[in-house]
């Protein structure tokens, strides 16, 4: 399982401190590699969670491992009330505090360091939940669903887009070479930590992705569980009701 997939091989730290040291470590350079490692397709995908977030007309929205902010800035467009981006890493939510004052979003969009497993939010607070390629970095993937599932209103939507793994002949075997053998290198080079990309690609392979994620979040409370591929597999959004 992904929660036995730590970046760091020698550390003692548990996955959770690991993460949080991982981003803070990469979280100047992060935006630049998201973008170039994944030749740009990742913003074309978070559109798409745009477009499912729009359609729900939401008040409120908690946007989980939001990084550096990109897809809580991008999901204002929504029109919501108030958005709360929450991520482990003080050193990525730095650097989406900057993004948000630029944009004069600070009275729309709030920061906040915390624990996706154990959430400062009352019961039944968000209209909708989002994680962005975050799932995959929960220490115990059970226990964060039952706490997303906890501060989501009944009736709220769970969003979720996350790495897959394509399946078929020749996207599969492309895949499998450029994220064990091209990320690594690029990401060890402009990251300067050599473990962040490494452990990426370890990440999604241990991850639990299509219908194996369905069945997580249905067991965890969730209705109506569906996914849908992006771009031949490399990546699904997952969406799911309270």
């Amino acid at each position: 399982m992904s929660e036995k997939v730590k970046p760091y091989k020698d550390s003692e730290l548990g996955k959770k401190e690991q993460v949080a040291q991982m981003f803070d470590n990469i979280s100047g350079k992060y935006d630049f590699l998201n973008h170039f490692l994944s030749m740009g397709i990742d913003i074309r995908w978070r559109k798409k969670v745009l477009k499912i977030v729009k359609s729900k007309n939401p008040k409120t929205i908690l946007d989980i491992a939001t990084g550096t902010g990109d897809v809580a800035i991008l999901l204002s467009q929504a029109k919501p009330e108030k958005i709360v981006g929450l991520d482990l890493s003080n050193g990525m939510l730095e650097v989406g505090r900057k993004k948000i004052k630029e944009r004069n979003l600070d009275n729309l969009i709030e920061m906040i360091q915390g624990d996706s497993e154990n959430l400062p939010f009352e019961d039944n607070s968000f209209d909708v939940i989002t994680v962005s390629f975050g799932v995959r970095n929960f220490e115990n993937l059970n226990k964060g669903i039952q706490e997303i599932y906890r501060v989501l209103k009944p009736g709220g939507t769970f969003i979720v887009l996350e790495f897959s793994q394509p399946t078929k002949f020749p996207m599969k075997q492309l895949y499998g070479f450029y994220s064990k053998r091209i990320l690594p290198i690029f990401g060890r080079m402009i990251s300067k930590d050599s473990s962040a990309y490494t452990y990426l690609p370890e990440s999604v392979a241990a991850f639990p992705f299509g219908n194996a994620f369905n069945n997580i979040l249905e067991k965890n409370g969730f209705n109506n569980a569906k996914d849908k591929p992006v771009t031949f597999g490399i990546a699904s959004i997952y969406t799911a009701t309270k």
